[in-house]
């Protein structure tokens, strides 16, 4: 890999680890609903990608239905959970994709994985559980848990993905942010209150979190890695892209003063060394675990 190449990486994956902790600071400290922020989210990127559109993937149901599951899904639930949970213990749970992701490969498209895999999967969602379980009780963890669910959902978007060829990366985009932005939006209107309050309340720097994820995260971050992933092999790849959560805890720790303790590195250990042995496995999805480890 190119220096010029090494240095986009390591600039995408920082983006990606600073993201989460921009979202907890909406949701978690503004007290932005997260289904309106993940509606306007969509909306910014949709207006960018709008010109890609066309022509639309084909069958459109199944576009919609990737959209839906790897885009506002998958983030709603995401948003959600960090309204209680830390960007840095998000950053870990949210490795359970790489498992996920491999595991509904088998079931859905016929992968087979051997002893090596099935030990790296047992190690990240080891990983993963240690920082869920909390203690005192499981209320405490139920944003994990939200976490959790939003590394299925994508998961499963990430699979349908497979079985489509030839979407470009902006026009991916674009059929994600147009079928997120209509169920997100209508289920803001129906289930949350104060959106715009909140927002307003926020001022300047929330428009520049919404900037930052739609446009820095999504549009350029996106893009820029199908780039990579076009030029050089997925397993070369994916040992680097763990600078991600390794990013987001740093930033977590730093900004918003997430607790770290001796539980936390030990299932951060777990669950990294999982999705190291399972990326580094030759297999058919490898892109796939790759495009959601976006630390959303």
């Amino acid at each position: 890999m190119s220096l010029r190449d090494l240095a986009l990486l390591i600039a995408i994956c920082l983006v990606w680890g600073l993201s989460n902790v921009v979202s907890k600071i909406v949701v978690g400290q503004w007290g932005v609903a997260p289904l309106f922020y993940t509606a306007l989210r969509f909306a910014v990127v949709l207006a960018v990608t709008f010109p890609w559109l066309l022509p639309a993937p084909r069958p459109i149901w199944r576009i919609l239905m990737i959209g839906v599951l790897m885009g506002g899904g998958n983030f709603a639930l995401l948003f959600m959970g960090l309204q209680t949970a830390s960007p840095s213990a998000a950053a870990i749970v949210l490795q359970l994709g790489v498992p996920i992701t491999t595991l509904l490969s088998v079931f859905m498209l016929g992968e087979r994985i051997h002893w090596r895999r099935a030990l790296g999967i047992a190690l990240t969602m080891a990983g993963a559980l240690t920082v869920i379980w909390h203690p005192e009780g499981v209320e405490l963890s139920y944003g994990l848990w939200l976490i959790a669910g939003a590394t299925v959902v994508g998961s499963l978007g990430g699979i349908m993905m497979k079985q489509m060829e030839g979407v470009a990366p902006l026009r991916f985009q674009a059929w994600v942010a147009l079928a997120s932005l209509v169920p997100m939006a209508l289920g803001s209107l129906l289930f949350e209150h104060n959106q715009w309050p909140s927002a307003m309340a926020a001022g300047w720097p929330f428009v520049g979190a919404v900037a930052f994820t739609a446009l820095i995260v999504s549009v350029v971050g996106h893009t820029a890695f199908y780039g990579l992933i076009q030029r050089y092999e997925a397993n070369l790849i994916a040992p680097l892209t763990l600078m991600a959560p390794l990013a987001t805890i740093a930033f977590g720790v730093l900004i918003t003063h997430d607790h770290f303790d001796m539980r936390m590195a030990i299932g951060a250990a777990l669950a990294l060394t999982g999705v190291l042995i399972v990326a580094l496995r030759r297999n058919h999805v490898a892109p796939l675990l790759l495009l959601l480890r976006e630390e959303p």
